[in-house]
């Protein structure tokens, strides 16, 4: 017992070394610090790093820097870039890479214009120094991103530009040092350029096209093999990272084009991408938040008026600069104050880049002590202003935002979206389902619900026991994206009158098919089962052909028949196909008539869809297959067709089934029936019942009139 109370005792002396203490310290600080602090109303980013002072080597040195802490710290850190890469909506980013570029200019030469004098002139630094100190000013950590990302305006154009201006202005920082560091000894000369400028060609070059390629094959070729993808992302970041540094670049640039380079393969509501941000922002980043705040040494406040001197003007600078940028990217673009106030939270942050120059700067005996530890406390106050700023911005973005949709949303009934995904066949459903999930709207509380209808039978209840069995791993794989999924399963004589009458009874607003693979199924695709289900609801209708992955995609293409724009359910498959080509960050390419673009063009701006929409004339649906020129082996086709009786249905609609499956055979493809008005189901219905015997009837007469006609013919042989 005594042995144990020493042992017990030895584990708690400091700094600590027991591992297994020291892990389990953390992991309670990362619980619970945001926790107790956000009562208080200060954001858990700073409760992090707050902790990581107190229990730093320079607060009560309970744990020291180790290699373990600095291995978990860059991690961190590279996954905070990685997922402001993964997270950028590039068709934004391509549409205002003209305002990245801007904003990387301001945030980059505003800083590094108020900046240098100030050292020069007014603390008395050389040239070498002030113009790293100046270019230090310049650089930003987005250590605050997690805040925006959080509460759900990570695909605001502010943070567009402000993460695209974080490339910019960083690789021009690091860049600059390595200028300097190279004058400072002597070394620059035409062979540091040259070696420069080839190895980071060679680097994009790996990132931007062998990188995709590789990646794109493994998640095709091992598709069922879901754990492995995260080990598998989680390699090419580091690797993308080491190869950075190869370059002559900072790790970090090597994060973010990895997120880049991963972008387009990883939807943003996909399972993996939910356990690449739950593993980071549960892990990764509080680590490295933590490190950040045990390199702060609160001391060098009292170390005389020169380090407090030097704290100030290096802070008041710092954030000067980037409110500058800030300011002037809002007058230019016209941005709200919110967007402005969103701008210089995520760019006034300074960690990773910055503590990276200052070091360099110090072991190159640049810069002295004073800056060193200045710099220092530079990034808790910056981190600190960054975290209050973004979360104070990002919350009125999304109140601002709801309060600019609340009129559009009611109208079409998104909160209460609810999706019904009937299935039977099993092998199919896995695409379907996860094609549900990334149209799906993340507002509504309704779960999507998988729909399996039984035959009425003896062996009825025991189908039902299997169907259910089968499915429960579906809501397994939904609840890894973060997805509510529902399983459903009844008992009908008929697979079509059980669709319907559960669609009506859960009121789903969304029904997505399996596109049957049984022979026959083009002939009859608008009769039997697809006929009574279509014309027994009003619900939009999605017929899906998915067999290839849906990251593939490279483009959707989607063909729009006249008089498309007056159907009830226009503005819904709209919306959905973009939130598609969002999500898997692809342009959409739309081939209708005049009227149809124009009502396209004003649903998008309405809807304030960020989706890259191309729109081409087309009139002739009696030569459809003209399109087949048009259309690529990785595009997404959807053919918008109509029920019988719709405003925009044309004769040339019932044979486009047959072209399709025939002609774009290896595609993935969809057709899609928008929503109509419930009295046309009603008519449509009533149509179809009564269409048989009219039609009898008037086959009748036309016999009737034939004999007679006959008989008058042949009066003189009377």
């Amino acid at each position: 017992m005594t042995d144990f109370f020493k042992h017990f005792i030895q584990g708690f002396e400091l700094p600590l070394q027991n591992p297994v203490l020291i892990l389990s310290l953390l992991l309670f600080i990362i619980l619970l610090s945001p926790i107790l602090l956000r009562k208080i109303n200060i954001p858990g980013i700073v409760g992090l790093i707050i902790a990581g002072v107190i229990i730093g080597p320079y607060g009560f040195n309970i744990i020291e820097s180790s290699s373990s802490i600095d291995l978990f710290s860059t991690i961190g850190l590279l996954y905070i870039m990685f997922i402001a890469g993964l997270e950028l909506d590039l068709n934004e980013f391509k549409s205002n890479k003209n305002k990245s570029l801007l904003f990387g200019i301001f945030t980059f030469t505003f800083p590094l214009a108020i900046g240098y004098p100030v050292c020069h002139y007014l603390l008395g630094y050389d040239t070498n120094a002030s113009l790293l100190i100046s270019s230090m000013f310049a650089t930003h950590t987005l250590v605050s991103y997690p805040i925006v990302s959080k509460l759900g305006v990570s695909k605001n154009q502010a943070v567009a530009i402000t993460v695209g201006g974080t490339i910019l202005t960083d690789t021009a920082v690091l860049t600059l040092l390595a200028v300097i560091v190279g004058k400072s000894q002597g070394g620059l000369d035409s062979e540091f350029w040259i070696r420069l400028g080839v190895s980071f060609a060679i680097f994009l070059a790996i990132m931007f096209f062998l990188i995709p390629r590789i990646a794109k094959w493994f998640f095709q070729k091992l598709e069922s093999e879901k754990h492995s993808h995260y080990i598998f992302v989680l390699s090419i970041v580091f690797f993308a990272a080491f190869l950075a540094e190869a370059a002559g670049i900072e790790p970090i640039i090597g994060a973010f084009f990895a997120g880049l380079a991963l972008n387009k393969l990883i939807p943003h509501s996909s399972a993996l991408m939910n356990r690449i941000e739950f593993i980071g922002n549960s892990l990764f980043i509080p680590f490295f938040l933590i490190s950040v705040g045990m390199l702060v040494d609160v001391s060098v406040l009292l170390k005389g008026p020169t380090a407090l001197i030097v704290i100030v003007t290096l802070s008041v600078v710092a954030l000067f600069g980037k409110w500058f940028a800030a300011f002037f990217t809002q007058l230019i673009f016209k941005y709200s104050k919110a967007q402005r106030q969103l701008i210089f939270g995520l760019s006034s942050s300074h960690a990773a880049a910055t503590l990276a120059v200052i070091l360099v700067g110090y072991k190159a005996n640049i810069l002295d002590e004073n800056i060193l530890n200045g710099t220092i406390i530079l990034i808790l106050i910056t981190c600190l202003v960054s975290s209050f700023v973004t979360e104070k911005a990002a919350k009125k973005i999304v109140v601002e935002s709801e309060n600019d949709s609340s009129d559009l949303v009611k109208s079409n009934g998104i909160r209460s979206e609810h999706i019904l995904l009937p299935i039977a066949n099993f092998s199919n459903i896995e695409k379907l389902l996860e094609f549900a999930v990334l149209i799906k709207d993340k507002k509504s509380a309704n779960p999507v619900s998988i729909l399996s209808v039984v035959s009425d039978n003896k062996e009825a209840e025991i189908n039902i026991l299997k169907a259910r069995n089968e499915l429960e791993k579906f809501v397994i794989e939904g609840s890894a994206s973060e997805t509510k999924v529902d399983v459903i399963t009844t008992i009908d004589h008929n697979f079509a009158s059980g669709i319907v009458r559960i669609s009506r009874e859960i009121m789903a607003d969304i029904i997505i098919l399996g596109w049957p693979k049984r022979a026959g199924f083009i002939e009859k695709l608008i009769g039997e089962k697809f006929r009574g289900i279509l014309s027994n609801t009003d619900k939009t209708t999605f017929i899906c052909s998915l067999e290839k992955p849906l990251v593939s995609h490279k483009r959707i293409l989607v063909a729009a028949p006249p008089l498309a724009e007056h159907e009830k359910g226009f503005d819904i498959w709209l919306k959905k196909i973009a939130k598609f080509a969002i999500e898997l960050s692809v342009p959409i390419v739309v081939f209708c008539d005049k009227a149809t673009e124009n009502a396209v063009r004003k649903s998008v701006k309405k809807a304030k869809l960020n989706a890259s929409i191309t729109i081409n004339q087309f009139v002739d649906w009696e030569d459809f297959l003209v399109l087949s020129r048009h259309i690529h082996e990785d595009d997404l086709f959807i053919l918008v067709s109509a029920r019988k009786g719709a405003t925009s249905y044309i004769g040339a609609l019932e044979q486009l089934p047959t072209k399709i499956e025939k002609y774009f055979a290896t595609n993935n493809r969809i057709i899609v029936y928008p929503q109509r008005l419930a009295n046309d189901v009603t008519t449509q219905h009533y149509a179809d019942i009564t269409s048989e015997p009219l039609n009898k009837g008037f086959d009748a007469v036309q016999k009737i009139g034939k004999g007679i006609g006959s008989l008058f013919k042949n009066k003189k042989d009377y």
